[in-house]
């Protein structure tokens, strides 16, 4: 016991006289409550010398190991890690005050730190996600990119960058940031997704195209790679790629029914009902599809002459949306043969529609561009359509909208 008691004393004020040097030499108050604490272990240690209950005795001594020891040893192996003492001492503080909720002090904590360590990164990263989460976006991107000047290994702050640009509507910087992040982390798939997203809002289908492309190369199993390839070539016109893409996205993930709603379009396009059909059903399962997917059924069957299911199904689907599909109905000349014979119910224009919306914007341009290419494909013939030619497609947009605008002119 005596031999333990003086090892202990003499490696305890060992690390307590190299921690008080260290204060001396850098300067540097952080070092003060390792002192603090190095000296409360070793207080107790004289204390509890007074006490013989064995039990009390090991767990006092667990305790005074810890304080007097193994903290101080604990900073000699991160300061040989070259690891910023100060830093780490700071960046702690800051998540306790964040865990009971107390984001100022923690700001404040952190400020002071990079006020005094300009290159701290860790210290510009959790300041950054604290002003992230308060909403803070410009200053959010200020702290971010200054730790991505610190480690330009970090990928994620580069995204968050770009996000927080978008959100702040600065959407050809937050391009440029995406093409930088992805020049050097070409499988990072959500900045991939990212910038799709962009160039598919600025219209530039052809580029996001090559964007999905070469990403998909690395992760052929994607869903998302899948699924935006199927939505891009759609708004291109090119039906058959939209189908592949499709197909392969239904297969990685069955539950997004979209993916079906748009086959379903597809299949209509050539006139192979039974797939249509098939695929209608399925979207049927989505709350947000449901609607469209029982209207189409509809449709399918008028075309095949089955008045009686055609009716059933229009009816589901007015019971589902009545305002939205009475409406869809009411333009639709196909659906002049049965109307009498829907439930169409009155006061329309009190209902209220309280259906959770999920689908993204450039899913709700797709599924637009898709069911206006259906109607089209009706009117000059299914196998005459070249799909891949999509000034043909535009054209006959422009004529059906002529003749429309002619008509309204007339009544």
């Amino acid at each position: 016991m005596l031999v333990e008691q003086l090892i202990f004393i003499v490696i305890a004020f060992a690390l307590f006289v190299y921690m008080f040097y260290q204060l001396i030499k850098k300067n540097d108050t952080k070092y003060v409550p390792i002192l603090a604490i190095q000296a409360l272990g070793i207080a107790i240690d004289f204390v509890q010398l007074y006490f013989t209950k064995e039990d009390f005795s090991i767990l006092v001594k667990v305790i005074i190991y810890i304080l007097s020891i193994g903290i101080p040893i604990i900073i000699l192996l991160l300061e040989k890690l070259n690891a910023d003492i100060s830093e780490t001492i700071d960046v702690t503080i800051a998540k306790i005050f964040l865990v009971f909720g107390n984001s100022k002090s923690a700001k404040n904590t952190l400020i002071k730190l990079v006020t005094k360590n300009p290159r701290s990164y860790l210290g510009h990263k959790l300041l950054a996600q604290i002003y992230e989460k308060e909403g803070g976006q410009r200053k959010a991107v200020d702290e971010y990119a200054q730790a991505i000047d610190i480690n330009k290994k970090d990928y994620d702050s580069y995204y968050k960058v770009a996000t927080l640009l978008t959100d702040l509507d600065k959407k050809d910087e937050a391009e440029h940031m995406l093409v930088t992040l992805l020049s050097k982390k070409p499988d990072y798939i959500e900045a991939t997704i990212a910038l799709g997203d962009l160039l598919i809002e600025k219209e530039d289908f052809k580029e996001a195209v090559n964007v999905y492309s070469e990403a998909i190369k690395l992760n052929p199993t994607s869903f998302d790679l899948n699924y935006n390839l199927g939505i891009v070539y759609t708004m291109l016109n090119d039906f058959q790629n939209a189908k592949m893409y499709y197909e392969k996205a239904a297969e990685l993930n069955s539950i997004i029914y979209n993916t079906k709603y748009s086959l379903a379009e597809i299949a209509l396009m050539y006139k192979e009902l039974e797939e249509a059909e098939k695929y209608f059903l399925q979207a049927t399962e989505d709350e947000e599809l449901c609607a469209d997917a029982y209207l189409e059924l509809a449709k399918i069957y008028l075309i095949k002459g089955d008045k009686e299911k055609a009716i059933k199904y229009a009816n589901v689907a007015i019971q589902e949306e009545p305002k939205r599909i009475v409406e869809k109905i009411q333009k639709d000349v196909s659906f002049a043969i049965i109307i009498a014979k829907l439930s169409i119910p009155f006061n329309l224009e009190n209902e209220e529609d309280e259906r959770p919306r999920k689908l993204t914007k450039k899913e709700k341009m797709a599924k637009k561009h898709l069911e206006e290419m259906v109607e089209i494909t009706k009117k000059i013939g299914y196998n005459d359509v070249k799909f891949e030619n999509k000034s043909q497609i535009e054209n006959e947009k422009e004529t059906e909208k002529q003749m429309q605008e002619q008509k309204e002119r007339g009544q």
